[in-house]
């Protein structure tokens, strides 16, 4: 394993959609590098594109910092349904350091997904879980938590 290079905030892979990724040794390899970059940083999320990879891919862990590690591996993530109640909250981007925003999300989501076998997943995320894949899924289709952020709170969020 290894610990990837990040790709920051204004680079244009950051805004660009990904295309879908496939379950073969490469992207399995991918996924085990950018689990300990993720780590490393240390965040609770990483999409492909903020390692320089076009794929759609994230992962994420979003307890291990409270000792309750659940490292998942989500290639061709669709968010199929998303609940109408928002929530409000800060999030940081490992690809926007040093900024946190306000950013409104959907309180739960329901998420497809296949693993790095093949094998597909369907669940209801809650609480952080929701929030975390929301973010790491905009992040596939080019978008960052600053486009999320309603214009009257962007004072000093955005150049």
């Amino acid at each position: 394993m290894a610990i990837l290079p990040l790709v920051t905030w204004p680079d244009e892979r950051l805004t660009t959609p990904c295309t879908p990724a496939m379950a073969d040794a490469a992207t399995r390899q991918l996924a085990a590098d950018m689990l300990e970059t993720m780590y490393a940083a240390p965040g609770r999320g990483l999409a492909a594109p903020q390692v320089g990879h076009m794929i759609r891919l994230f992962v994420m862990d979003t307890g291990w910092k409270e000792g309750k590690p659940n490292p998942r591996v989500l290639l061709n993530p669709e968010i199929l349904w998303r609940s109408d109640t928002l929530v409000t909250g800060p999030e940081g981007c490992l690809s926007i350091p040093g900024i946190t925003a306000q950013v409104p999300r959907a309180a739960a989501v329901r998420l497809r997904w296949t693993d790095l076998d093949g094998q597909e997943f369907h669940e209801i995320l809650t609480r952080f879980d929701a929030i975390c894949a929301q973010h790491e899924a905009d992040h596939l289709d080019g978008i960052l938590m600053l486009d999320r952020v309603p214009p009257e709170n962007r004072v000093g969020a955005d150049a």
